[in-house]
Parts: C-alpha cells; sequence; structure tokens
C-alpha cells in the first residue's frame, strides 16, 4: 500500500509545478520516495515468486525519476506529477518487454509490453506474431486478459510493413509500432492493504503476453 501523504503530495506537485516550491517541500518528496521505494521493493517480492530473474533486481533500478528532462519538450515544468517504475529483468532499462506501474491520482494503472522498440526488435516481434499468430491471438483473447485490459494498444502504421499481405490474419497487428496493455486503478486502491497483490495479478495475467514479446530478443 502506498501512504495518503505520498498521493497528497503528488497532487500538490501537480499544482505547483515548479522548483522554488519543491526545494520547499523537499522533505515531502523524500518521504513519498521512500513510500514508494518499499512498494516497488514489495512488488518485485511478490513477482520474484513466478519471475526468479527478478530476484536480484533492485527497486532503485526499476523507478523512473521525478525529474523531467526539458531540453528537448516545449513543456518546461521541471517534474513528473506521478510516481513510475519499470519492472523487468534488466530493470526500467530493459530493451524487451516489461511491467510498468503508474501512480498518479485519477489516472494510475499498471501495464506492460513493448513501448517503441528499436527497429530490430520491432522486426523480431511482428515475425514471431506472424508465424505464430494463433497463438498470440489466444493469449489475447482469453477471458482473463479481456476482462483487465481489454484489447493491447499502441500507434499503428497506415499500411502493412514491406513484406507482409493485405490477407494476413495478422495484418491489424502487424502495422503496430507499440504493443501495450494496461489496467486503470482507483484512487481508494493505491492505499489499500492488498495493493501489491492487486497490481501483482494484473501483472500474472500479463506475463504470457509479456514473455511471447520478448521471444524476439532470443
Amino acid at each position: 500500500m502506498l501512504q495518503e501523504k505520498s498521493l497528497s503530495f503528488i497532487k500538490s506537485l501537480a499544482k505547483n509545478n515548479n522548483k522554488a516550491w519543491f526545494d520547499k517541500h523537499r522533505d515531502e518528496y523524500q518521504a513519498c520516495k521512500e513510500d514508494f521505494e518499499e512498494f516497488v521493493s514489495a512488488l518485485i517480492g511478490h513477482m520474484a515468486k513466478s519471475e526468479p530473474e527478478f530476484a536480484e533486481l533492485k527497486a532503485k533500478d526499476a523507478i523512473f525519476r521525478i525529474f523531467r528532462d526539458v531540453r528537448f519538450s516545449k513543456d518546461k515544468t521541471p517534474y513528473k506529477a506521478h510516481l513510475s517504475a519499470g519492472l523487468s529483468k534488466g530493470g526500467k532499462k530493459f530493451a524487451g518487454a516489461g511491467y510498468y506501474i503508474h501512480i498518479e491520482p485519477g489516472k494510475s494503472m499498471a501495464g506492460g509490453g513493448l513501448w517503441m522498440p528499436e527497429t530490430p526488435l520491432l522486426k523480431a516481434v511482428r515475425q514471431e506474431i506472424d508465424y505464430n499468430f494463433k497463438e498470440f491471438k489466444q493469449i489475447i483473447s482469453k477471458a482473463a486478459f479481456k476482462k483487465l485490459f481489454g484489447d493491447i494498444e499502441g500507434e499503428r502504421l497506415k499500411t502493412l510493413p514491406q513484406g507482409y499481405s493485405a490477407d494476413n490474419p495478422a495484418a491489424e497487428y502487424l502495422k503496430m509500432k507499440s504493443f501495450v496493455a494496461s489496467h486503470k486503478f482507483g484512487d481508494v486502491d493505491l492505499t489499500s492493504k492488498n495493493l501489491v497483490k492487486k497490481v501483482g495479478d494484473v501483472f500474472a495475467t500479463m506475463k504470457p503476453f509479456i514473455d511471447f514479446m520478448n521471444r524476439g530478443l532470443d
């Protein structure tokens, strides 16, 4: 679970996204940061039961910085008004498919997949979907998956990639440049004692999808 004061800090930061305010409330930020680290550590421990490679993963290797890189952005606000972490065997820098947790009052979610992968990996994933579309379709069509995530989402090309024909049964998925599934959480869930299990259950349902995506790395 997360502390109510951590959520209050994120809400206040969204309204006061500037360095002067942040510096004045740095102690509150530190408490929020430690609270989130504790939650992510617990989540990693929970997931390690079915993902042995997670056993060596540290929370600090999964959590994204709250400080924004504004060098090439029109939005110059210095801080992210949310907490987030990327969980995979390589932490947040892992190139393949992984799990993602996003904490933002009113917009919290747990999800995962592949977000805008590099061209070689994208081609490998498309090939895997093309070769094993029946299996892929079964994974994302299971009742538990549909209940939590609906369909997978992601930016798509307007036309099929070169080498694929329009009559390919996987055509709409082969157009995708990202492959993402997500499940929303209400604010009341965030302070629940069962939050780790709830998020862990979402990730467990997503695991066959993540494993399929990562075949392209082999």
